[in-house]
């Protein structure tokens, strides 16, 4: 895989999607790079499923590299020369390297959701969940039961508006060797279902128009990927019930953190110089942040 030194001249990169206002991304990115001291420049870019490809043919050779989120995550796999593995299994992509071969710029896929909701999960004290309930089953479920899979889960119960829609994801559980138990949302107050964790991808501010059984919140805990509006519906639920409740940006943490690896190396194993303290400034930006809602 190519190798991307840092250039004198400023390179571009940005995080694409729509909504896109309230991304908490470029606060990230811009700490981690002037903690390495690379001259990037990264901001939001609003970009619609129809517009993505036009956009993506439009960028020059300044560009690095892009982040997507919703609703784009799916819709990049056709304008990509490759993909790894993790963006592979899930079918969603949320970050994407440009290279050069044979004359001519090369995009390359990846995942970086699954390993920093994975190491988001770490933080917050789960590393082993046997029963994993996901809500939603859109590319951020598939990225959700992907982790669950590597927390070591025997059995996901997937709970969605639409059954029909999370075929898929019993498919991937097939591949995975986790039994996929897919269900309505609408049933989720059932006083006999049982979890040891429950990670929630639904967007910021979807009402529920239920609640889960008390003593499931107050057991098991709660990972809400939406940060915006926060606290979640969901969120202060559990909360109520005296569960455990971590919101999504320690997964957008992680993430970031990852893409910065792939940005700079092309590698997303290989750790950046002084990794920790590049966390750590971050982390500060990201708390800086005020996520209102």
């Amino acid at each position: 895989m190519a190798r991307h030194a840092a250039s004198v001249a400023p390179r571009r990169l940005a995080v694409l999607g729509s909504p896109i206002a309230h991304s908490l991304s470029p606060a990230l990115h811009r700490a981690a790079y002037r903690a390495l001291m690379l001259d990037w420049r990264y901001n939001t870019v609003e970009v619609t499923a129809d517009g993505l490809a036009s956009f993506v043919g439009s960028l020059d050779a300044d560009w690095l590299g892009l982040s997507l989120t919703m609703p784009l995550k799916h819709e990049i796999l056709p304008l990509l020369d490759g993909v790894d593995r993790v963006a592979a299994q899930t079918g969603s992509v949320n970050t994407v390297l440009f290279g050069q071969a044979d004359g001519r710029r090369t995009l390359q896929g990846f995942n970086t959701d699954v390993p920093g909701l994975v190491r988001a999960l770490a933080e917050a004290g789960v590393r082993r969940a046997d029963h994993v309930t996901v809500l939603g089953a859109g590319a951020t479920g598939a990225s959700a039961l992907v982790a669950a899979a590597d927390l070591g889960a025997e059995s996901v119960d997937v709970l969605v508006r639409t059954p029909a829609k999370a075929a898929d994801l019993i498919e991937l559980g097939r591949s995975l060797g986790v039994v996929v138990t897919v269900g309505e949302l609408a049933d989720l107050a059932d006083p006999s279902r049982h979890s040891e964790l429950v990670i929630s991808t639904l967007p910021g501010g979807t009402a529920l128009g239920g609640e889960f059984p008390a003593d499931l919140r107050r057991r098991a805990p709660l990972f809400d990927v939406s940060y915006s509006p926060w606290p979640s519906e969901l969120a202060r639920s559990w909360a109520f019930a005296g569960g455990s409740v971590s919101s999504g940006q320690g997964m957008l943490l992680h993430q970031a953190l990852i893409q910065v690896r792939i940005f700079r190396s092309g590698d997303p194993f290989e750790p950046l110089p002084g990794e920790d303290a590049v966390l750590q400034a971050m982390r500060g930006a990201l708390t800086g942040q005020a996520v209102t809602g």
